[in-house]
């Protein structure tokens, strides 16, 4: 009996001295600080390279004027070019800007003359007849390949378009057109060249 009453007050008091454990302060505490305040100059600055640019709104140019008078060689005057660059931009939405009056646009252009170097494969010495290996029999001989150069001129054309607002870059085109032949024949290549340069404006 005496046993079972002292192993009965054991067990009371380790219940007391965890409950007592429970009930002491917690050595830790939370604890927190402001943020210190954004410096005064990041109100005022935007990084704009953090987005995306903006489409360029095409529907909205409708009038152009030269940025600086054309550059032209390859037997095509500086007037010739402003002459079939105009035809081109008008046919695509883009009016000469009055005297006086602001353009939507500005543009530039230049036109130079270069010799280009292409190579062309023959085969010689193909024959087909009667043969000294076959007797009676009809063969085919081996031929030879053969490379020709040659050289050729061609018109290099080079369109730039920028915003007359901001002088940004909003459009570059080019292309190449044959340039040998006649006087006639070059003028026809000059054209081409505008129409195909121009064939991507306005980007779709």
């Amino acid at each position: 009996m005496k046993y079972r009453f002292g192993l009965s007050l054991l067990c009371l008091s380790l219940l007391g001295l965890a409950l007592a454990a429970c009930q002491s302060p917690n050595p830790y505490s939370a604890s927190s600080a402001p943020l210190p305040p954004a410096p005064p100059q990041a109100a005022n600055q935007l990084d704009l390279s953090a987005y995306p640019a903006a489409p360029i709104d095409y529907a909205r140019y409708r009038s152009w004027s030269w940025l600086q008078p054309p550059v032209a060689a390859g037997g095509s005057s500086p007037e010739q070019l402003q002459e079939v660059l105009e035809n081109g931009l008008e046919q695509r939405g883009l009016r000469r800007a009055q005297s006086g009056s602001p353009a939507d646009v500005q543009a530039s252009a230049s036109l130079r003359l270069e010799t280009r170097q292409y190579q062309v494969q023959d085969d010689v010495g193909g024959f087909y007849g009667r043969g000294p290996y076959w007797g009676d029999a009809y063969g085919m001989y081996g031929s030879v390949p053969l490379l020709r150069t040659y050289e050729r001129q061609v018109l290099v054309l080079r369109i730039d378009l920028y915003d007359a607002r901001s002088g940004q870059p909003v459009w570059s085109g080019g292309a190449e057109a044959d340039a040998s032949g006649s006087q006639a024949q070059r003028s026809e290549a000059l054209r081409q060249a505008v129409g195909d340069a121009l064939g991507s404006y306005p980007p779709r």
